[in-house]
């Protein structure tokens, strides 16, 4: 018997996934290929309704039909799947880092960015803080999460997009508040200290903290808060620090996959139509901050405005940013192993 590679593995995984739209009737042939779009953990449930309004578009505009597939996790992790194999047709992330990461690899091009309006990010969101009921530890802000005795609850920011932006966020808030690298490394070492298991996905922490009833406080996306309460019941109340990083949603075609399939006209027109304002509608349903200003418009009141900054305006870029903060041996690493001892 032959040795199963870690590639074969991948694609018999990419091949396992369910399709969540577009279904063929049995014995029919399938009149475009089929798409996988590899994504981060909390955007599955926009991408399984988006799927559907895109097929329904791509079968009225060009009759035919498609098959969209979906691949979640912890979005680094992600990244490194397309690398070593998972035959992505999109790439869908929460951080531009980890497109890069791919295109790096040469699978994607390097001006992956410039392809698309918005920097190739049709939305964003806050990191913010969800709290239980009442709010009982009286957090406001980010020094809250630094108090001895409060329990935090934040995805690994070695392997995901939501962990890293929440770092970033407690960083960042000391630097815009006019405070000092010197005084950001304390306070985010603090919040560290106070982080009882570091999961390996935005979904992960979801259930540490809402199911397992884990931590005081879990540090997420603004777009995952209405998942959770429609899952575990309106138990808590979301918190809106002083200041909050943006993090913003790029997208990218994995050229070299497309080309290989010959699936270039279908991925470069699903990623287009998230442009378009039924996609941006379905996006402001799932609490994702939108770029058609009509729909901004229309769902205001959902999204109140908040003091936010950029990973670029803070730490440069997010090349910068790993390399100093999470890269092996980085100050992550090394706050981490102070605030263990």
């Amino acid at each position: 018997m032959k040795h199963t590679t870690r590639r074969q593995l991948l694609r018999n995984a990419a091949a396992a996934l369910t399709a969540v739209a577009g279904l063929m009737p049995a014995g029919a042939a399938l009149a475009a290929p089929p798409l996988l779009n590899v994504s981060y953990d909390v955007s599955r449930e926009f991408y399984k309704d988006y799927n559907k309004a895109f097929a329904a578009h791509w079968k009225k505009t060009t009759g035919e039909d498609i098959v969209l597939n979906q691949s979640h996790g912890g979005s680094s992790k992600q990244a490194r799947g397309v690398i070593e194999g998972l035959e992505a047709d999109v790439i869908t992330m929460n951080q531009a880092l980890d497109i890069d990461v791919v295109a790096d690899k040469g699978l994607i091009a390097a001006d992956w960015a410039k392809r698309l309006p918005n920097n190739a990010a049709p939305t964003s969101s806050l990191t913010i803080f969800l709290v239980r009921k009442g709010n009982p530890k009286g957090v406001k802000d980010w020094a809250d999460l630094a108090r001895p005795g409060t329990s935090v609850i934040i995805p690994n920011p070695k392997v995901t997009g939501n962990g890293r932006y929440g770092y970033l966020a407690a960083w960042g808030s000391v630097i815009k508040a006019g405070g000092t690298p010197a005084q950001a490394r304390d306070l985010t070492q603090k919040i560290f200290a106070n982080v009882p298991v570091f999961d390996g996905g935005g979904r992960a922490a979801t259930t540490t903290f809402a199911q397992r009833n884990m931590g005081d406080v879990l540090v997420t996306f603004e777009s995952e808060v209405q998942s959770i309460v429609e899952e575990f019941g309106k138990n808590f109340d979301m918190v809106y620090p002083k200041s909050t990083v943006l993090a913003e949603n790029p997208v990218a075609v994995v050229d070299k996959v497309v080309d290989r399939k010959g699936s270039r006209k279908q991925a470069e027109a699903y990623l287009k139509y998230l442009w378009s304002e039924e996609a941006q509608e379905i996006a402001a349903k799932h609490n994702l901050r939108v770029r058609d200003p009509k729909v901004v418009a229309k769902y205001a009141k959902d999204f109140p405005a908040v003091p936010t900054f950029t990973v670029d305006e803070i730490f440069g870029s997010w090349k910068k940013a790993q390399a100093e903060h999470f890269n092996d041996g980085g100050i992550y690493d090394q706050i981490l192993g102070a605030s263990r001892k």
